[in-house]
């Protein structure tokens, strides 16, 4: 989850019945959607022992202070591990993931029951994650064809605070109300939801 630090097991299993040597090389580096980097922020190598048939987790962790300032707006991690089996004539084997952070800060809340040209008002929750405060909050609700910007008060570390918005919807049917949270320490968190608005 984004604000969290990131914790991954890298498994290794030796499926011969001969002993292995194997050194493994790990990079992590924020990355843009097309997968072109944007910082390195994890490097480490270690060396590995495995016994005939043995298999060794290696943990990795990846504190937010090290990434947070780096994501970007797609919010995705490319982690890779270079193993390479000692004494092997150079068999290498590469591992890549990538993670995707996971935006858990806008709750939308409707009323069980949305009727056209009477006044509605929702519940917008929205939090801070980060082991960090805020500022510079902004809410942009867009519904309608139509966009409120709400300034907010700041946020402290791990905060959760919420709003209520009022609208009249003008005809029956699906309506889709969008929210967008920003702040100075990251942008575009967005929540939405279909709200189907009832005949009078």
């Amino acid at each position: 989850v984004f604000g969290k630090d990131i914790n991954l097991i890298l498994v290794l299993s030796n499926l011969s019945s001969d002993r292995k040597s194997v050194r493994v090389d790990m990079s992590a580096s924020t990355i843009l959607y097309t997968r072109r980097t944007v910082a390195e922020i994890l490097k480490a190598a270690t060396s590995v022992e495995l016994g005939p048939k043995q298999g060794k987790h290696i943990r990795v962790k990846i504190p937010y202070t090290h990434y947070g300032k780096y994501l970007t707006t797609d919010k995705r991690i490319q982690v890779t591990a270079l193993c390479e089996v000692m004494r092997t004539h150079g068999l290498k084997l590469l591992v890549e993931k990538t993670i995707i952070l996971e935006d858990t800060n806008i709750i939308i809340k409707l009323p069980r029951r949305v009727v056209v040209n009477r006044a509605v008002s929702l519940e917008i929750s929205y939090a801070n994650p980060l082991p960090e405060p805020v500022s510079r909050c902004v809410l942009l609700v867009t519904l309608m064809n139509q966009q409120v910007k709400i300034n907010l008060a700041p946020l402290a570390p791990r905060e959760r605070s919420r709003i209520y918005f009022e609208f009249t919807p003008r005809r029956a049917g699906p309506l889709q109300l969008q929210v967008d949270f920003s702040c100075d320490k990251f942008s575009h968190v967005k929540g939405f939801v279909t709200i189907a608005v009832a005949p009078a």
